[in-house]
Parts: structure tokens; C-alpha cells; sequence
């Protein structure tokens, strides 16, 4: 009785136990069916469908003449599924697939047979054959033994992937760019286009099959980004730069080319060199690379000199024997013994350390301010605002900086102590050209879609004055003479005019044996300005030499000899400019013209005074002067009608 008893209890226990493990199952049903069902069916879907996003094909970037830039190609890389294919059709294709193979890389039969074969022993589904191959090569491969059953039976995969390509090489690779440097990275909104997306279902081994249930989303391929690059500038500038690197053994350098009048950029090279003593695109050192500019920054202190009206080109400055000393600190000319007394206009000629020193010292040292905001007035201490990213921040020392010192004024007179990249430096000069009008430097000229001119950048954009027209015309005679007799002399030529400033920066100076930094800035032609251009060279090696004049004035006047022979300025010698070479033939010329032409005035430019003067009376006028030497400047134009007894004032020198 008490055995049954137990027996009954024991029923009774499993009984409930099965109620309850039944009751979880049913309820784990509902939960799985109901309660969670979607989202158990959501992980299911994405197993077996998924978005994918299409990239679109990036548009092309061209230079001013549409010579391609940056383009994007289709890349293959070809794959083999040993699994997929029937034991009957590998082994009839082996020896063929092989030698198509071979036919192709020049590999022997035997290394893709035996590759083949182990592939298909290891059950390889994913064994890479070829790489980088361009859609001709592709369409090639699909016709190989095997390969042309298609995926399944013949094993075969093809991917495609976009590769940026660049026609140029590594020739102006900076300025064009990648990713989000250069050109490339500037112009990033236009080129990348809109990406797509498109749902796949999972098939068998691992296949996507597209489906078109009208959610996918079409690309968009970007546009076409024509800019103000020339190629056969470029070319030119590229390798002028790299010939004066390797012979002077330097460290880097860059070379900016741009239009006067628009200010676009033609041409951009940045050079450095490598451990094996090779040059190649580094970095954008012309846009990034802010350093002291030396004696290029001469210009700037002169400019704000003759704004101020505290000298003119005649004013005369000691150069005390080369030698001077503010405090504790001594400036030096490049010149041994110096210039003795020299005008203002020669100081900058032959770009004298201790004149330009004495020049902004004496007239400013009371009030440094005023020197300083004039400088920041002419926007030298903002970035320009290029599209391009990456600019280097200049670097003007104000008077309430902690770090100003009694001897910090008359080191930035000749360009120490303050800072700019090469490009913020051509600005300056570009302005200069341009009768004291900076406009911001351009890269781009227009957009386009599909040959279509959606969005044109034509109209130049003027950032500010720099200086009065005035000033600017005085700027320009001296820069011309410079070239003609001063620091660049070496590289005048008789053919072609230009105008431009030499400059030595001696950089690492804490160091006992420091090195340089040349440059030279300018534009051509002189009277005419088309092109204006700045090269500078870091560290050349001092045994072979490293003043601006030796160094890169060269590069200066190759470049503008090989772009003038190219694109030649029509009328660039004019008969006043063969004049200027023989003063005597140029008198007699100019009297008989005015005689003839009583009525209008004569060109006077490089003239002797007192036949200035002669030529003056005989036409009636009264003369006023200013300086000494030859006429510079007139303040009647040559052409202008005259009347009797008119003022004309000269600028001698």
C-alpha cells in the first residue's frame, strides 16, 4: 500500500514537470512567433538580403588647356573558385587555363599548373591569379580555358575596384593631390559625386544577386574640375627646379608661376630630396612652408617707407662700411667694406643689410606701430584663403608682443624675424605688377558636367591695395634695375625684360656653420607684367654657393625664357626699350620726335639729366627733379598732349 502510495507520488511529480516544460516551450513559441518575431525575421532578411553602396566615378580633373590631371579607371583582379568546377572540366583545361596563363605574365607553365592544382587539393575558393589589370586585360582573361564557363562552372572571379590615375606622373603630384590634399582634396565637393546603394540577395556560394524592387538609389559620378594648372608650364618649372637641386645639392625647394593679371596659378613644383639622394614631391612646401623671406621682404619695408613719405628713392643712407651694430647685435652687407653713401633706390638694388636696417630704425623707431600696422594695412599677416588646405600662417612681430626687442625693428627691415610661405610672398609681388592691386591667387577655372560649363570662376578677386599706384610705379622701375644692374644682374637679358629681388636668409643660424634659404621673386615681362614667379631653395650646400643671385635667379630666367619663347608678348621691344641700351642714338631720336610731334610729350626714361632738360626747353616746358643720374620716372606719360609752360617733374636715379 505504501509502495503504490509512493509510486502515485512519483506520476504525479513527472506529471507536473511535463505541464511545466511543455508550458515553456509553448511559451518560447509565442515569444520566438509573436513577441520577437520581427526581429528574428530582420536577422534572417539580413542574411539573406543587404544594402550595398555603389560608389560613383569621381569626375575628372583637367588643367587650363583640359589636359588631363586626375582621371579614374577601372581595375580588375581576377580570383579562382577550385571548388565550384566538375573534376571533368578541370582536368581538360589544366594544361590550356596554364599556358593562356603563362601567355600572359611570362611565368612558366609549370608554376600555374602546380598552382592549380594545389589550389583545387586545398579546396581554395578565393585563390588570387591576377591583379591590376585595366578592362582590355579583363575582357582578355574571360576568354581563357575555364575561365570563359563563367563562375560557376569555370571557377572564375573578377572584381572591380576605381583607381585614380595621374597622366602627369609624379610631375606637380602635390599640387594635384589625393584624398583630401591638394587640387584633389580643394575641390573635393565637385569631383566625388553621390554615392548609391543598391539591395542584394544572398544566393548560393556566397553570391550577391542584384534586386530591383525600387528602393536602390543610381550614383551620381562627380563633375569635371577644370583649373588654372598648365601642363607645359608645369613641365618647364619641374624641371628647372630639379636640375639647380641636384647641382646645388639642396635640401628642397618650390617654383610658383602665376598670371599677373588674374592671378591663377599656372604652375606649382615642390621638391625634396630623398635618403637616396633623389627629388620628389614631399610636401606642398610652397603653399605650407612659412620661413623668413630674407632680403625679398626689402620690398614690403620700402613700400611702407614711401607710403609714409619718410624717404624717396634719392634719400641718401651711409652703409658705414658694411658693418653696423644695434645693441648687442651687428648687421652685416654681403658686400666686404660695404656700399659707402648710397640713395634709398640703390639700397634696394643691391639689397644693402645696413642701409635698409638704418632706412626703418631711424624713421620708426619712436613709433614701431606705425611701421607694423602699415605691414598688417597690407594684409601680410593673414593667410591668403586658398581652396587648397594646408597654408602656413605668416608671421608679423608687433610691438606688444612679450618677445619684442629694441633690435626686432631693424631685423625685419631686411626680413628676419617675421615669416610667410613662398605663395603669400608672390602675392606681394604679383601686387606690385599689378600697380598695387592684390588679387587672391586662383586654382580653378570652371566646372563642368558631361563637357557642359555649369560654373565658371573667371572673375578675379581683388583682397586689397598694398600701396598707391605711385608707390608701386617707383617699386617697379627699381625692381626692373635690379635685374638690369643690381643683385640680378647676372641674369639680364637683352631680349626679354623682367623685374625682381633677389634674397639670402641664412636659417639654422644658432648653428655655428648655419645654412641658407635663396629665393628670388619678380614677374615678366617688366614693363609689360604677364607672369609673375617666385623660386626658392632650401640649404643648398654652401661649398657650392648659396646667394639668391647664384642659385635661383638662374631658375627665375629659365623659366621666363622657355614660357616667353612659348607664349611670346607681342611688341615686348619696343623701340624705347632698345633706346634705353644706347642713350646717345635715344637723345637724338627723341629730339627729332619732338620737333616732329611738338605737341606731345617724349619718352625721357633712362635719359641724363641735363639732356632731359635740353629736350624739356625745346618744347617749352618748366622741369622739376629729384635725385640723381638717369630719368626714371616722368610725371607726364610719354603720348600725352603738352602745353607751353607746363610742369614736369622727373625721378632720377
Amino acid at each position: 500500500m505504501i509502495a503504490q502510495k509512493n509510486i502515485l507520488k512519483r506520476f504525479y511529480v513527472i506529471l507536473v514537470m511535463l505541464v511545466l516544460f511543455t508550458g515553456i516551450i509553448v511559451y518560447k513559441i509565442i515569444q520566438i512567433q509573436i513577441i520577437d518575431g520581427e526581429h528574428y525575421k530582420s536577422i534572417a532578411n539580413q542574411s539573406v538580403y543587404k544594402s550595398f553602396i555603389i560608389e560613383p566615378n569621381r569626375g575628372n580633373l583637367y588643367d587650363t588647356n583640359l589636359n588631363l590631371l586626375a582621371t579614374s579607371v577601372p581595375v580588375y583582379e581576377i580570383r579562382f573558385d577550385a571548388v565550384t568546377v566538375s573534376e571533368k572540366d578541370f582536368d581538360k583545361n589544366l594544361i590550356s587555363l596554364s599556358k593562356a596563363l603563362s601567355d600572359f605574365s611570362d611565368l612558366p607553365v609549370s608554376y600555374y599548373k602546380n598552382k592549380l592544382l594545389n589550389a583545387r587539393k586545398q579546396k581554395n575558393r578565393y585563390l588570387l591569379i591576377a591583379n591590376n589589370l585595366d578592362y582590355s586585360e579583363y575582357q582578355q582573361f574571360k576568354t581563357f580555358p575555364l575561365f570563359k564557363l563563367g563562375p560557376y562552372k569555370g571557377g572564375f572571379i573578377a572584381e572591380q575596384s576605381i583607381e585614380r590615375v595621374h597622366p602627369m606622373g609624379k610631375v606637380g603630384r602635390r599640387t594635384v593631390g589625393y584624398n583630401n590634399v591638394g587640387l584633389e582634396g580643394a575641390f573635393d565637393e565637385y569631383l566625388k559625386g553621390r554615392k548609391g546603394r543598391q539591395f542584394k540577395q544572398k544566393i548560393s556560394k556566397g553570391q550577391w544577386k542584384p534586386l530591383n524592387d525600387g528602393n536602390s538609389i543610381e550614383p551620381e559620378d562627380g563633375l569635371d574640375v577644370v583649373s588654372t594648372i598648365d601642363v607645359n608650364i608645369q613641365d618647364i618649372v619641374h624641371h628647372a627646379l630639379l636640375r639647380q637641386l641636384e647641382k646645388f645639392k639642396a635640401d628642397h625647394g618650390s617654383v610658383i608661376v602665376m598670371e599677373t593679371k588674374t592671378s591663377e596659378i599656372k604652375a606649382i613644383s615642390n621638391l625634396g630630396r630623398t635618403k637616396n639622394n633623389t627629388y620628389f614631391e614631399k610636401r606642398n612646401y610652397a603653399v605650407w612652408e612659412s620661413h623668413e623671406p630674407g632680403s625679398t621682404f626689402k620690398l614690403m619695408s620700402l613700400a611702407v617707407a614711401l607710403e609714409d613719405k619718410v624717404v624717396d628713392t634719392s634719400t641718401v643712407v651711409d652703409t658705414k662700411n658694411g658693418v653696423i651694430k644695434f645693441y648687442n647685435r651687428t648687421i652685416k652687407d654681403s658686400r666686404r667694406g660695404g656700399y659707402g653713401k648710397i640713395s634709398v633706390g640703390d639700397a634696394l638694388k643691391v639689397s644693402s643689410n645696413t642701409a635698409f636696417s638704418q632706412i626703418i630704425n631711424d624713421n620708426y623707431k619712436n613709433n614701431p606701430e606705425r611701421f607694423v600696422d602699415r605691414l598688417i594695412n597690407m594684409g601680410l599677416n593673414k593667410k591668403i584663403g586658398l581652396e587648397i588646405k594646408g597654408e602656413g600662417q605668416p608671421s608679423i612681430p608687433h610691438p606688444d608682443d612679450k618677445n619684442w626687442y629694441g633690435t626686432t625693428l631693424p631685423w625685419m627691415s631686411f626680413g628676419y624675424g617675421v615669416s610667410m610661405t613662398p605663395l603669400q610672398i608672390l602675392s606681394f609681388y604679383n601686387a606690385i605688377a599689378n600697380d598695387g592691386i592684390r588679387i587672391k591667387p586662383r586654382f580653378i577655372k570652371k566646372v563642368m558636367n558631361k563637357g557642359e560649363n555649369i560654373k565658371n570662376y573667371d572673375k578675379p578677386i581683388i583682397q586689397n591695395s598694398v600701396c598707391s599706384k605711385e608707390t608701386a610705379k617707383i617699386l617697379q622701375d627699381l625692381l626692373k634695375q635690379t635685374v638690369e644692374k643690381g643683385t640680378a644682374k647676372n641674369i639680364y637679358n637683352q631680349n626679354f625684360s623682367m623685374a625682381g629681388k633677389t634674397g639670402t636668409c641664412q636659417t639654422e643660424y644658432w648653428i655655428e656653420n648655419g645654412r641658407y634659404i635663396a629665393s628670388f621673386a619678380g614677374y615678366f615681362p617688366a614693363d609689360n607684367p604677364k607672369y609673375s614667379c617666385i623660386v626658392t631653395v632650401h640649404k643648398p650646400d654652401t661649398k657650392i654657393g648659396f646667394y639668391g643671385s647664384q642659385v635661383v635667379a638662374p631658375v627665375f630666367a629659365e623659366i621666363a625664357e622657355k614660357i616667353y619663347t612659348k607664349t611670346p608678348i607681342k611688341d615686348e621691344i619696343t623701340a624705347d626699350s632698345i633706346q634705353l641700351l644706347q642713350d646717345e642714338l635715344m637723345v637724338h631720336k627723341t629730339i627729332a620726335k619732338a620737333e616732329e610731334h611738338i605737341n606731345t610729350m617724349p619718352n625721357l626714361k633712362g635719359m641724363p639729366l641735363m639732356d632731359a632738360i635740353a629736350v624739356i626747353e625745346n618744347l617749352g616746358l618748366n622741369v622739376q627733379f629729384v635725385g640723381e643720374g638717369k630719368v626714371l620716372r616722368q610725371s607726364i606719360a610719354k603720348g600725352q598732349k603738352i602745353k607751353k609752360n607746363q610742369n614736369v617733374k622727373l625721378i632720377l636715379g
